[in-house]
């Protein structure tokens, strides 16, 4: 390819979506940087805001490595649009909200959704711009399909209705990177959209959607799955305009009607619940644990043991509230160490410091019992070795980004296809 996919990264967070596409000097996460990538892909503009904290450490960290010549560290909400250079494909990761829509303007291209809802960031660009992005990548949490509970499904359903009133056909799959050999079992909704004066809108109107999804499609290519049975797919229309979908969508309703796979075009929504078909090799979290010497500060007290192990162990306990109300509490039990010969756990946002936790990784070595490393919390994100390491940024600090953070190969094997098919 002669001229070069131009990205813009919102919610760029340490730079996954970038790691992924561009690789890193030119490297790619899934030869754990040892191989050229080849990328087609060029980041023209990016942008990520903290809005909790007064430091913008992930900013600081994203421009250390990339520069902050196009990188933008604002609330996106305040960007104005034509600051934005042109570009081909939108990408970000952005947080899982509640998407409803708050109140419609007669007088302006749309909707005005609840403040402070990024979602609504993303659509104001793709309305607002002369030529908006011909494709989209997007990247949220798995729970996007279900929420909320009161309306399953209604969220997404908002996305998929505002992206079809601009001219989206729309693709989607729940991917758990361990599914497919990544080092981490951490379950996120991946999304692309293709517009449609798109060769690949085109494409998609020419095979059947149940096709698109298990066999043709961008991700289906990417990450193969089992053919479905014909019968397990269902099919609706997003019938209303996005007002209604926003108050009445599944109302009531035990499940949401979107499953783990699906596409969007024209209105109509096709899904299936898709298994993945893999049987390459696996990495375990054996496989990212540094070798040599670990700091100190990572081992456990043997006193605190006990206290590491309560927190993970099942419970059956009755507990008072501060008002004296008595409870009957109930939670099962975790691995306790974690099983290295496996994929990891999900990591969270919480997995740092040195305070017993329920959900932090504990491994067991010949030194006695420790937590990861961020190395090796970068390792399991696919992210190079010492990425978020900075003057100022402490390894909790670092342990957060990587909880907030995707699996780079991933994206790099969703964007290598998309590249091929653009």
């Amino acid at each position: 390819m002669k001229d070069k996919i131009r990205v813009a990264e919102l919610f760029a967070g340490v730079g996954g979506f970038r790691l992924g596409l561009e690789g890193w000097e030119g490297f790619s996460a899934t030869s754990g940087y040892k191989k050229k990538l080849n990328s087609n892909y060029e980041v023209v503009w990016s942008n990520q805001w903290e809005p909790s904290t007064k430091t913008q450490h992930a900013s600081d960290v994203y421009a250390s490595k990339w520069g902050d010549e196009c990188h933008s560290n604002v609330d996106i909400s305040t960007v104005q649009v034509e600051e934005i250079p042109a570009h081909d494909l939108l990408v970000g990761g952005f947080p899982c909200q509640d998407y409803s829509v708050a109140t419609t303007l007669k007088n302006s291209k749309g909707l005005i959704g609840k403040k402070g809802v990024l979602w609504w960031s993303i659509h104001n660009i793709l309305s607002s711009q002369k030529k908006p992005a011909k494709y989209l990548f997007l990247e949220n949490v798995d729970r996007l399909i279900n929420s909320p509970a009161q309306q399953r499904g209604r969220d997404f359903a908002i996305i998929l209705k505002s992206l079809n009133d601009l001219g989206y056909a729309v693709e989607w799959r729940i991917i758990n990177a361990a599914d497919f050999g990544f080092p981490q079992r951490r379950r996120r909704t991946f999304i692309l959209a293709y517009h449609k004066s798109t060769t690949l809108f085109k494409n998609l109107l020419k095979v059947s959607p149940n096709e698109w999804i298990y066999e043709d499609g961008i991700i289906a290519e990417a990450f193969p799955v089992n053919k479905p049975s014909e019968l397990d797919f269902k099919s609706f229309e997003l019938s209303g305009d996005i007002v209604e979908i926003s108050n009445e969508f599944n109302k009531n309703k035990l499940a949401s009607p979107f499953l783990n796979s699906g596409v969007m075009i024209d209105g109509k929504v096709t899904t299936v619940k898709t298994s993945p078909n893999f049987d390459g090799e696996a990495v375990l979290l054996k496989d990212v644990l540094e070798k040599g010497k670990v700091s100190d500060e990572f081992y456990i007290d043997s006193e605190m043991i006990d206290k590491w192990s309560y927190l993970k162990g099942a419970k059956k306990e009755i507990r008072t509230k501060t008002d004296g109300f008595a409870y009957n509490y109930s939670e099962g039990g975790m691995v306790f160490p974690d099983d290295i010969n496996k994929p990891s756990r999900t990591i969270i946002t919480g997995e740092g410091g040195s305070s017993p936790s329920r959900f932090k990784h504990v491994i067991n070595t010949s030194m006695g019992m420790r937590r990861l490393t961020p190395v090796e919390l970068e390792r399991l994100n696919m992210f190079p070795d010492y990425h978020t390491e900075l003057e100022g940024v402490s390894a909790t600090k670092r342990a957060f980004f990587m909880g907030n953070a995707l699996v780079v190969g991933v994206i790099e094997r969703i964007g290598k296809v998309l590249a091929e098919n653009i």
